[in-house]
């Protein structure tokens, strides 16, 4: 721990007073109108929503001269709704607008009487109208008929329930940088007609704001902390008076006299002194001998005309002299020593997880005694950096230093392909992806990376990987898996060492069976099948579903999320979070799962049953931690009670937290709780994107290459077209900055374009090929996907479907009709892709992050294609489902598959050389590659001029290998390799193709060439 307060909240200060001076606002008078009616439409920026179609209103302008004061042809804003869940209406600003001079907020409304409360909230702060901090308000429909509701500013609180991605987290109204409002309509039928959203009345003079530099200062026995105040005035002018700034040691849990020394003074501004300036003031702690709980001391800051900080800041005498706090002894002996100090409270609070946008203030943290929180999808810092993300955690890890016992956070996010919440930070394929590259070292070192910009910004556990087996590409989140063969994807779990062995805790997800969700299935919303029922039998799902999370336990995964979905073996759907015998007995008991099983989001509440049942059947079931998010005040409490009662035992509570705890302090959070700067300037560092675009580049697969056409001569001339062609959101996905994701220039990166334009040696572009296209050597189309994430991305929902877009396909008809090309489908799964007779090359790119020259690389010969499809191309979509393995099995292109642009031979050259190094086992099959390697065996393009003599090549050197203890998977992949060109060339039995290739990932090498060989005839 350190003795005075910690350097990096000087940064800190500096960073939230550039935040908090606001522009200059405007004279207050006459009422502000923010939206008026009188067009014949709905005003710009004016729009609904809802949980689904049936429960987003139908909004209209009507005719509403009736309304008091209105004017001669007034016109105002219908609602017609029926709200399921939750549904409402907003408006949106394009600028953000000043609302400091005005007193409060009106509207009209002309409501029915329901006597329903009906909420509206206002927006703060932040980038913009979705990342604003929401403070809200009510009214209740009493009237029927018009009425004018008026609000003042100081009436409003902050949500408690929601807070979007990346708003503020200060709870104060500041109202100079406002993006708008919106109107919660209650889940109820009926029509309300809206009027003349206004600001109004002149608000009072506005204080100076104080702040210090820390909100919690952490301190040893016998030390001093230095508490900095800093003055913010409301216009960033300089004081136009001397300010008074009285400050005091209050009443905490430390005794003064014995532990501390009280303080009280005065820090005097003068007139003139700048906005942001600061002064500073000492308490210093006192030392008993005694070993005791940590203490607080609170600072209260006061004076006329000052606004104290929405928290009072404390000093914390830290705890000391407990066994669980000598880094010396054995973790388990830590943990029994803090598990016998810790209360019932305690205890609960560390099973419970948080979303940090939810905290109603940061010191809840404290008063809830919360274990962890998260940022979702999307929830990022208002600046949204890697350093505003190491004081945002950092903060909030502060908080948990107030509690008597000091346990620190954990905090967890997405990281799901890099770093992805964060702005620049480096984006790597994302699963899908990373499967076409069959390379299990590259996944690791993707898993490296990841840790070390994820641990760089102060947070130790990500919630990757998803070890998914997706065996129906209509699901959303078909791209967060590696493949639909279990053998792939267990292969693939070595990201787990990537992340583990770099100081992050790896999250195996979502245990177990969410990729075989029936279509239609789906138990939430409008989804069709995400969330939905895997129906299958405990022999199938143990072989398809369960494999991969068997291998994370062997390489010690710390913990492991189960599924919103349910699985049903015949006698009816269960909940994965309600699943006893798959949590409890196949994955604490048979498995041997050591680490802790933390819940989706929100999920405990699908469990069926009221809230208590929910708590207690989860837990019950296995579940360790609870990702709340947003009822954290309830959760603690429930669980309380149901321990109290005797639902849920202090046995399986006391296995919880233990489970907890033993992470916590492998991690090394007591002694290093805060963030370690010192690799911050690696987070989308040029060596990180390197090898993004390694990944990049494997991860593409060349499914159709007629007469060669791809690689691309560096001197073509080049057509480019195509949605993906131009656009880093596209080629993302979901899972980047925010949860949806979005298209267009939403994080630093390099587009498919620009990586073109970099090699070939004329570039043309046109996203929907109007320009003129004579005077080109090549076409290349970039086509598919925009991005989605779980539920939304399910084909069926809201109209979506796998075929590709009508501009697509206009673009592929007008640049192939016109001159050879390529067709590159940026997607998360595989498309429609329909008859390819006039495109000579088609590529699979998948969602290759943010690095375009990886696509472009093969593209342009610089190294080879490679990839291979991790999922079986259909035909049609009426196929869906379709796998490797069925009986019936037609695909358009069978799993696997995967031209390559580099030779054969040289491969097997390079297989020898690497095996020529191993055992005797290696050796003996390089000596049985020898045949293969004469020239008298292939023809100039490369191909096998006598296949039989190299598939008994093949078919001998792979039966040692399986055999030997040495060969690396690289090399015994390189081996099958050859033999899979073979069967491609031939055409034949794409079965016997995808059926080897599940056997190669199964490290059956034999097994591999000889149905290879069957397929080649």
């Amino acid at each position: 721990m350190f003795r005075s307060r910690p350097p990096m909240w000087a940064a800190l200060a500096a960073l939230m007073t550039s935040l908090v001076v606001a522009p200059p606002a405007t004279a207050a008078g006459e009422p502000l109108t923010i939206t008026d009616f009188q067009s014949d439409g709905v005003p710009a920026g004016v729009y609904a929503w809802g949980n689904d179609a049936a429960s987003t209103p139908v909004l209209t302008t009507e005719p509403a001269t009736d309304r008091p004061g209105a004017p001669p042809a007034n016109r105002a804003l219908k609602s017609v709704y029926a709200v399921g869940q939750w549904g409402g209406w907003s408006h949106d600003l394009t600028v953000p607008q000043d609302w400091s001079p005005y007193e409060g907020f009106s509207f009209w409304v002309n409501g029915s009487g329901s006597g329903q409360r009906i909420f509206f909230e206002v927006k703060d702060g932040g980038g913009g109208a979705g990342s604003a901090e929401l403070f809200e308000s009510s009214f209740t429909d009493d009237t029927a008929g018009w009425r004018q509701v008026r609000v003042p500013f100081s009436s409003f609180t902050r949500r408690t329930d929601h807070q979007p991605g990346g708003a503020p987290t200060d709870g104060a109204l500041d109202l100079d940088v406002m993006w708008g409002y919106a109107m919660r309509l209650p889940t109820a039928t009926g029509t309300l007609v809206w009027d003349e959203v206004q600001v109004y009345g002149t608000a009072p003079p506005r204080p100076v704001r104080l702040s210090t530099d820390a909100p919690v200062y952490p301190v040893d026995e016998q030390g001093r902390a230095e508490v900095r105040v800093t003055i913010i005035t409301a216009t960033g002018a300089p004081l136009s008076t001397d300010l008074a700034v009285d400050y005091r040691t209050g009443t905490g849990t430390a005794t003064p006299g014995a532990d501390y020394t009280a303080a009280q003074g005065t820090l005097t501004f003068p007139a003139g002194t700048a906005s942001g300036a600061s002064k500073a003031f000492t308490v210093r702690t006192n030392q008993d001998g005694q070993n005791e709980v940590a203490e607080t001391i609170p600072i209260e800051l006061s004076g006329t005309g000052t606004r104290p900080p929405a928290e009072a800041p404390a000093i914390v005498i830290n705890a000391h002299g407990f066994r669980y706090l000598n880094a010396r002894l054995p973790v388990k002996k830590r943990v029994a020593d803090l598990l016998r100090r810790m209360t019932l409270e305690e205890k609960a609070g560390q099973m419970t997880q948080a979303e940090r946008g939810a905290l109603a203030k940061q010191s809840d943290v404290a008063t809830y005694l919360l274990g962890s929180l998260l940022s979702g999808g999307g929830s990022a810092p208002a600046q949204n950096t890697p350093r505003a993300w190491a004081d945002m955690v950092d903060a909030f890890q502060l908080q948990a230093q107030r509690t008597r016992l000091q346990v620190p956070l954990i905090y967890g996010v997405d990281a799901v392909h890099g770093h992805n919440n964060v702005a620049g930070a480096t984006i790597f394929p994302h699963n899908v992806g990373m499967g076409a590259t069959r390379d299990p070292a590259l996944v690791e070192q993707q898993g490296k990376i990841t840790a070390r910009e994820v641990k760089a910004t102060g947070i130790p556990w990500d919630f990757a990987p998803c070890l998914c087996v997706s065996r129906d590409d209509r699901w959303g989140r078909a791209y967060e898996s590696f493949g639909e063969d279990p053998a792939l994807v267990t292969r693939m779990a070595t990201i787990i060492d990537g992340l583990q062995q770099n100081g992050v805790l790896a999250t195996a997800k979502h245990y177990v069976g969410d990729g075989g969700t029936a279509y239609g299935s789906s138990t939430n919303g409008d989804f069709t099948i995400d969330q939905g029922i895997t129906r299958t039998s405990r022999e199938e799902l143990e072989a398809i579903h369960l494999a991969p999370f068997t291998e994370a336990v062997k390489r010690g995964v710390a913990t492991v999320m189960p599924s919103f979905s349910s699985v049903d073996f015949g006698a009816g759907p269960l909940k994965m979070h309600a699943h006893g015998e798959l949590l409890n007995n196949v994955l604490k008991g048979r498995l041997g799962f050591k680490g802790f099983v933390i819940s989706d989001w929100q999920a405990i509440d699908q469990i069926p049953g009221d809230y208590p049942s929910d708590v207690r059947t989860s837990v019950n079931a296995g579940l360790d931690m609870i990702m709340v998010p947003y009822a954290y005040p309830a959760f603690t409490s429930t669980l309380k009670a149901e321990v109290e009662a005797g639902r849920v035992t202090m046995k399986r509570v006391d296995d919880a937290v233990t489970r907890i705890l033993m992470q916590k302090f492998r991690l090394g959070l007591f002694e290093r709780p805060y963030a370690d700067r010192s690799r911050i300037g690696d987070v989308g560092s040029a060596a990180h994107r390197a090898v993004a675009r390694t990944a990049a580049a494997k991860s593409q697969v060349l499914l159709k290459n007629a007469d060669g056409l791809l690689p691309l001569r560096r001197d073509a001339r080049v057509y480019v077209a195509g949605s993906n062609a131009d656009d880093i959101g596209n080629q993302s996905g979901g899972w980047t900055i925010s949860w949806q994701g979005s298209s267009g220039p939403i994080t630093p990166g390099t587009t498919i374009l620009s990586a073109i334009r970099s090699r070939a040696a004329g570039v043309t572009y046109s996203r929907d090929a109007s320009a003129g296209l004579a005077g080109h050597d090549v076409g290349v189309v970039v086509v598919g996907e925009t991005p989605y994430a779980e539920g939304q991305g399910d084909v069926g929902r809201a109209g979506r479907t796998l075929d590709l877009s009508a501009a697509d396909r206009a673009a592929v008809e007008r640049v192939c009709g016109a001159m050879k090309c390529a067709v590159l489908v940026v997607s998360g799964r595989p498309m429609v892709l329909g008859d390819l007779s006039g495109v000579e090359a088609v590529v699979a790119s998948w969602l290759p992050g943010t690095e375009g020259d990886g696509v472009a690389d093969p593209l342009f010969g610089a190294v080879p294609y490679t990839g291979r499809l991790p999922f079986t191309w259909f035909r049609s979509a009426e196929q869906l489902p379709i796998n490797v393995g069925d009986a019936a099995y037609d695909p358009l292109f069978p799993y696997g598959w995967g031209l390559r642009t580099d030779r054969g031979q040289d491969r097997l050259k390079a297989a020898g050389a690497g095996l020529g190094a191993g055992d005797n086992l290696s050796k003996a099959a390089a000596a049985a590659l020898t045949p293969a390697l004469h020239d008298r065996n292939w023809n100039a393009d490369g191909s096998a001029r006598d296949p039989r003599a190299v598939l008994s090549a093949l078919g001998t050197a792979a039966s040692l290998l399986d055999r030997s203890k040495s060969d690396a998977y690289a090399v015994g992949d390189a081996v099958v390799s050859v033999a899979r060109d073979i069967a491609q060339r031939a055409g034949k039995r794409p079965d016997l193709q995808a059926a080897a290739d599940h056997e190669l990932a199964a490290g059956n090498l034999r097994k591999a060439v000889d149905l290879l060989a069957q397929s080649a005839g």
